[in-house]
């Protein structure tokens, strides 16, 4: 069969699904999961290095200061475990994690753990030193064993390959840049001029919604209530461990031996996680919590590490990890798509449906967004008014 003649036998679906994500996957996992006629389109390849659902390492976490956000993870990780079993994978490596600094407030996430039941515990700061003499601190310390590390990567062909088996069709390589309506339902079109025609579209684009949303035929009202969605260039440094002994999982692979790690002070913001495979199993990967350059979209992405934002992190490491050398071993730029009030959005006006967990947050709640998509276009309110667009805008400095 010639590729125009596939071109036309696929050219319709139920649903299409633009982007290949972690989102996009999980949407046409339980889609098609449920019969119904599913057509992924990616412009590039499902878990592009050019997005944000790349590589090996995302960090597993419960603690959350809202028990709404508590209690989401809960229900993530059920579908998490049903990823797993269908997939015969461990996708989530356990390390558990430590949140300190003021900011972060630990007392309180211990409090909105405690309220939905999550296993935590609460420490000083001399008893945290005392059982992670690699890290320092300067408050209180949150450990809540249950965090781990994803890969996102093969989370991604993980929920591709089932939602295949189930009849989805994935094309790659296919750039959507416009979605209007038809006579019934609508048509992608690509940027080769090829199209598709679907009942319903989701768009899970990642850091490429603010240049797509442009093109999209949303209801005038609806596309005035959608957030200003902002895509930032983050940077990601990775650190040796001083003992190499602490490379990675340990030899029977069940857990990682250095824990995930969130830091808010006053002054500087910072995630850590082990590296996985990105890092060869011999350090820890580091980044600060939305220290890179606001671009217009992904497509602005430059792929240069800022001198400066290098420069805090390793004075964090010097700091707070004296297990860590403080010399980057390798270093790379990823993408955050950020909303003002830092929730995800997952809403719906007639048959198009925009799927964006914003906030560097959305990597765990994975097979959920899923579940969470599949009831909305089905006509259940489960994803509720948290996730609706509502007009929020950044502050003009952020503008």
């Amino acid at each position: 069969m010639s590729i125009a003649t596939q071109e036309r036998a696929h050219e319709s679906a139920t649903y299409a699904i633009i982007g290949a994500g972690l989102s996009g996957a999980a949407a046409a996992w339980r889609l098609a999961q449920s019969g119904a006629e599913v057509i992924v389109l990616e412009r590039d390849v499902p878990a592009s290095h050019l997005g944000s659902s790349h590589g090996s390492a995302r960090i597993f976490r419960y603690a959350y200061l809202d028990p709404f956000y508590v209690d989401l993870v809960v229900q993530a990780r059920r579908g998490w475990d049903e990823l797993e079993a269908a997939s015969a994978q461990r996708l989530i490596i356990p390390s558990g994690s430590l949140d300190a600094g003021v900011i972060r407030d630990p007392r309180a996430l211990a409090a909105a753990l405690e309220a939905v039941g999550v296993e935590h515990e609460l420490l000083s700061r001399d008893d945290a030193e005392s059982r992670w003499s690699q890290l320092r601190f300067d408050s209180e310390v949150l450990w809540h064993p249950g965090a781990g590390v994803i890969d996102a990567e093969s989370s991604v062909l993980a929920m591709l390959d089932l939602a295949r088996a189930a009849g989805a069709e994935v094309r790659s390589g296919w750039e959507a840049v416009s979605v209007r309506r038809a006579s019934s339902g609508y048509v992608v079109t690509s940027r080769s001029g090829a199209t598709v025609h679907a009942e319903q579209i989701i768009v899970a684009a990642g850091g490429w919604l603010p240049t797509l949303l442009a093109d999209i035929a949303l209801p005038t009202g609806f596309a005035a209530a959608l957030p200003e969605f902002e895509v930032r260039q983050e940077n990601a440094f990775h650190f040796p461990y001083r003992d190499q002994g602490d490379c990675g999982p340990t030899a029977q692979g069940a857990a990682t031996s250095w824990p995930t790690f969130i830091y808010k002070g006053e002054e500087i913001q910072m995630y850590s996680l082990p590296g996985g495979r990105d890092a060869d199993f011999r350090g820890q990967k580091i980044a600060e919590y939305n220290g890179g350059k606001p671009i217009p979209s992904a497509a602005d992405q430059d792929g240069r590490i800022d001198a400066g934002n290098r420069a805090r992190v390793v004075g964090f490491v010097e700091q707070f990890a004296p297990g860590m050398s403080p010399e980057p071993y390798a270093e790379t730029t990823c993408l955050f798509t950020n909303v003002p009030g830092d929730d995800m959005i997952i809403d719906r006006a007639e048959g198009v449906t925009i799927l964006s967990p914003c906030s560097g947050q959305g990597a765990k709640f994975a097979p959920l967004l899923g579940e969470l998509v599949y009831d909305l276009v089905a006509g259940s309110q489960r994803a509720g008014q948290r996730f609706q667009a509502v007009g929020q805008r950044f502050a003009r400095a952020h503008a």
